[in-house]
């Protein structure tokens, strides 16, 4: 509670200084100088009263001016229109994330009747014993008499957990950001919410489910599978390359993987298939399952990766790099094949040093040629989320960056900076090898031109599209 309650007093002083010093200042006009006093003011590490001198500014245009410059001196230099958003503020010690001591550990477990004599029912019911154990008649009915949505209760989520028996939305195109260059991926809906509390999780927003959801008829995937790979825009959307598959879109493939067993039906089932590449993305090294199968190369685990501040400050409870990259060796010594996702890339001062430091560490043990894919990615998110992390997270130092309306109307980094970033990566992974097939995620192609990045998944269509 320590950064809430510094940020709560931060807030309450640029309040103060802006209902005494610009009394006339309207709503809307109050509730921007505050949003930009704040953010400066932390930003900055300085009381709120050392942002304004005696030479700012006293009206209002000339003091969003001056402060605007001073909040975003990149962006406000290279682009003189960019689009802040500038929100206002709620900070609750309800909403504050209270970190858990402990591992995982659910306090209620709800199963729903049709799936109650499962493996996975008795998997977690022996698991968690402690866990109090209902039966329910189906999810949706569950949730339409369940009351809370907001922040609060997500921050209580991984103390309950839904068995089920899923019924469609098996598999869907990857949630590609309006005008971004699609990246041919498919989603495997398996399993829904995560136990790793990352700063930046888009989840944060989207999640509606007061836990965590786990199907127990994979089975059931597998046989929609066939039907799905025969859609004729699929057969379009992959003619003459791999199916891309994958889970953890909406949740972390392998961090519970010992207790689900997912990955074995699903090795089981993939493997050696001509027409489909299987990823599991995870930040966990929850490998025992697949080290205890026969691999093969259209079978790839994906990990994220940042450089260890990084994990330390906004990945809580997920594993360190260090293990990351360890059980990267391990699963390729076992005959898969490996992916990482540079997703989302951070921009802080030593960055440069930092993420060199991490490519480094993947090439002293890992072959390229065993690498399938590394995706590009920096820090963006839907402009709700941003008082979502304030809220969860008020001490965080993401949001101190420069993080404007982008092309898609979310918060990124300028595009210059983006560049910048970006042509950095791509020029150190290519000292690592000029072989490597590396993708922007959820860029526009404007950049992908700028970089003179080749579409390694087949070539672009003129409307940003995978070609044929």
């Amino acid at each position: 509670m320590r950064d809430y309650q510094q940020e709560t007093e931060r807030l309450s002083r640029v309040r103060r200084l802006v209902r005494e010093g610009f009394p006339r200042f309207g709503v809307n006009k109050n509730r921007e100088i505050v949003r930009l006093l704040y953010e400066i003011s932390k930003r900055e590490g300085i009381p709120p009263e050392e942002v304004l001198s005696s030479g700012s500014p006293p009206t209002f245009p000339g003091l969003k001016e001056y402060l605007l410059k001073r909040r975003f001196p990149l962006t406000s230099r290279e682009d003189p229109d960019f689009r802040p958003y500038l929100p206002g503020f709620e900070l609750d010690p309800d909403n504050c994330l209270q970190l858990r001591g402990d591992s995982f550990y659910p306090r209620r477990i709800y199963i729903e009747k049709s799936v109650r004599h499962s493996a996975l029912a008795s998997a977690f019911l022996e698991a968690f014993p402690e866990a109090e154990s209902s039966e329910i008649t189906h999810l949706k009915e569950f949730l339409s008499e369940y009351g809370g949505r907001g922040i609060a209760e997500y921050n209580k989520r991984s103390e309950t957990v839904f068995i089920i028996n899923e019924e469609r939305d098996f598999f869907k195109r990857c949630p590609c950001t309006v005008r971004a260059v699609p990246c041919g991926y498919t989603v495997f809906n398996l399993s829904f919410g995560c136990i790793y509390e990352c700063t930046y999780c888009y989840l944060q927003e989207y999640t509606n489910t007061p836990g965590l959801i786990f199907p127990a008829n994979v089975d059931h995937f597998l046989d929609r599978f066939l039907s799905f790979r025969d859609l004729p825009a699929t057969r379009s959307w992959q003619r003459g390359t791999r199916l891309r598959l994958g889970t953890g879109e909406f949740s972390d493939s392998l961090m519970l993987d010992d207790l689900t067993g997912y990955s074995i039906p699903l090795v089981e089932f993939f493997r050696g298939r001509k027409d489909v590449i299987f990823e599991f993305k995870t930040k966990s090294v929850n490998i025992g399952n697949l080290l205890k199968m026969e691999g093969d190369e259209n079978i790839v685990v994906g990990w994220s990766l940042n450089p260890q501040k990084i994990i330390d400050s906004n990945e809580f409870y997920a594993t360190s790099l260090a293990e990351r990259i360890e059980a990267a060796r391990r699963i390729v010594e076992a005959g898969y094949r490996v992916a990482f996702h540079f997703d989302p890339v951070f921009y802080y001062d030593g960055w440069e040093d930092d993420y060199r430091e991490v490519i480094e560490k993947i090439s002293g043990v890992i072959d390229s040629v065993k690498i399938a894919w590394i995706s590009l990615g920096t820090l963006r998110f839907n402009p709700a989320l941003k008082k979502i992390i304030e809220a969860r997270f008020p001490g965080n130092d993401i949001l101190n960056a420069e993080m404007v309306l982008g092309f898609d109307y979310k918060l990124r980094y300028p595009d210059r900076l983006r560049y910048l970033i970006y042509r950095f990566l791509i020029d150190a992974l290519t000292e690592y090898s000029r072989t490597l097939p590396i993708y922007l995620c959820m860029e526009e192609r404007s950049m992908w031109e700028e970089l003179k990045l080749p579409f390694p998944f087949g070539r672009l269509t003129v409307d940003g599209g995978p070609g044929n």
